[in-house]
């Protein structure tokens, strides 16, 4: 996969401690992205799925998986593996995308990767950056458009269940039923 870069212990891109895949490559360009140098195609470097997973797998303090970019759904594929080896690993999945859940499902008809990245995200926090609605005051996005999304709610929903701001502390993971619920890794 191509990656503009990895980080851990994020403490911004989500709940918890994060481990953060910036996907490289966006046909967005946002008027005042955060990650502009994370645009070009052929930008950043390319690095093996397994290579990434292995960096997520080295910490174990780690609470969650999140994917950013660029934008992820350019290299739905891929990320839907490093998502499925961060479930398998008992941590939950954000997902960042300039394009909002109702894009994201047409785009899923028509691509699996796009559908199996969908079905493995916990939350998803879609639509572009539009800088004449930039906040500093909404957790996790950047601008007033954009929402956090409940996944599973969603799809179970046919259309996007924003999360209310009560459930904006809890962090995604572990399921019972049908609704995500936070409990502590190993337990």
């Amino acid at each position: 996969m191509r990656i503009a870069g990895l980080i851990q212990d994020s403490i911004v891109d989500g709940p918890g401690l994060r481990f953060v895949v910036f996907a490289q490559g966006c046909e967005l360009l946002c008027e005042g992205c955060h990650n502009p140098d994370a645009r070009a195609l052929d930008g950043g470097k390319e690095a093996p799925v397994s290579a990434v997973i292995a960096e997520m797998a080295r910490n174990p303090l780690t609470d969650g998986l999140t994917l950013s970019g660029g934008e992820p759904f350019l290299q739905a594929a891929d990320c839907a593996l490093v998502a499925a080896a961060a479930r398998g690993m008992g941590l939950n999945v954000w997902t960042y995308s300039g394009y909002t859940f109702g894009e994201l499902i047409a785009l899923a008809d028509a691509d699996p990767g796009a559908r199996e990245l969908l079905a493995l995200s916990d939350v998803l926090v879609d639509g572009r950056f539009v800088l004449s609605e930039r906040t500093l005051s909404s957790k996790w996005r950047g601008s007033g458009n954009q929402r956090l999304i409940d996944v599973p709610r969603s799809l179970a929903a046919g259309a996007a269940v924003e999360l209310a701001e009560t459930e904006q502390e809890v962090r995604y993971g572990d399921y019972q039923g049908q609704r995500p619920v936070w409990r502590p890794r190993g337990v």
